[in-house]
């Protein structure tokens, strides 16, 4: 079977590695110059564990089954990566109330080895840090996500597939028995291929709605929260990733750290109506109000502007988060068509799970 995905980020090259590695066909249409420059250039780079999710969600278990798959291919194709662990806080009492929520919830979702400790042992752990309990989460880690996406590209590459780059998909027409893909670009024209998975992330709902007969009432809204993340100007003082309890939309602002040793805050959330990147220098302000109910020692003046990043969010403030979409066959009706609507964070986690899934999808 020979399969088109649209996108070369995280969720993209998963996929089209899944998919050669079964044997298929597969050729990736990335309308930029790279892969990864979207949404998978500007996370946290962060290996989740899965606690937070609802039970029974695409996100519980794509991710607790993602974090061991994405640890054992991090060792098999020597990705960089630590399993550093984090620890979840407390800074109140109503919030130790949310971290035991949170660590029920872990527990039925299948995550390992969560403990809940009291703060003078998160204090032994951590000792700048400042709270009244703390969730340990030991599987939690962080990742280089490019090397991730390289190694992909890699065992795509390996197993006959490939990308072309510079090549943005305008239009979708079924066929009798498949599928004719016009492309812009240099080198506009058309393919006809067997079968097609959206991946496009941020233009994943504009890709659908050039679908010739896929019903547009399943194509969801996509609402845009951007995270701001700044830098600590100086060295390190925690080892581990520390977070707060959880915020609408988002995880909180919490120390995320990467493997060449430098420690930065973020992302916090704000919701947007088209894509921006610029990090405004006066959100520090508030990024020291909340960092320091964790750590009151966060010296003035240290946070530097960073970088953001966008999540593809399927609701809005003030709405319960929605789940991934995966939208194949079985529900729209469409011969060899999965478009992944809101696909983000713990995206990079689930990644090769949902890969997995995915490409299932197309041989049903």
């Amino acid at each position: 079977m020979q399969i088109l995905v649209i996108g070369a980020g995280v969720i993209g090259l998963s996929v089209a590695r899944a998919a050669a590695r079964a044997g298929h066909d597969v050729i990736v249409a990335e309308a930029a110059d790279a892969i990864g420059t979207g949404i998978s250039s500007r996370n946290s780079e962060v290996i989740h564990a899965g606690m937070y999710y609802p039970t029974g969600s695409l996100r519980a278990k794509l991710c607790v089954r993602g974090n061991r798959m994405l640890y054992d291919f991090c060792e098999t194709y020597g990705v960089p990566h630590r399993r550093c662990g984090k620890l979840i806080v407390a800074t109140n009492e109503a919030e130790r109330l949310r971290i035991e929520a949170i660590h029920a919830q872990g527990t039925i979702n299948g995550v390992a080895g969560l403990d809940l400790i009291g703060g003078n042992a998160a204090r032994d752990l951590e000792p700048d840090l400042s709270c009244v309990a703390a969730l340990v989460s030991p599987s939690t880690g962080i990742i280089d996500g490019h090397g991730f996406m390289l190694a992909l590209q890699g065992d795509l590459e390996a197993h006959g597939g490939a990308i072309a780059f510079e090549t943005p998909v305008e239009r979708l027409t079924p066929m009798l028995q498949g599928w004719r893909v016009h492309f812009g670009g240099r080198e506009a024209g058309h393919l006809d291929v067997d079968a097609i998975v959206n991946c496009a992330g941020l233009s994943a709902q504009r890709v659908a709605h050039s679908i010739e007969g896929y019903p547009a009432a399943r194509i969801p809204k996509q609402v845009l929260a951007k995270g701001n993340y700044f830098a600590y100007a100086g060295r390190p003082v925690f080892s581990r990733l520390i977070y707060p309890t959880p915020v609408d939309g988002g995880l909180g602002v919490h120390v995320t750290l990467d493997l060449a040793g430098r420690m930065r805050f973020g992302p916090d959330v704000e919701w947007i109506t088209s894509e921006d990147y610029n990090v405004d220098p006066a959100r520090a302000a508030s990024f020291h109000a909340r960092i320091r109910t964790y750590w009151p020692g966060l010296p003035d003046n240290m946070l530097v502007p960073d970088y953001a990043g966008i999540r593809p969010k399927l609701t809005g403030p003030g709405e319960p988060a929605a789940d991934f979409m995966i939208d194949g066959p079985g529900g729209h009706g469409m011969q060899r068509l999965v478009n992944l609507f809101g696909i983000e964070s713990p995206g990079l986690t689930c990644s090769l799970a949902l890969a997995d899934d995915v490409v299932a999808l197309l041989k049903a």
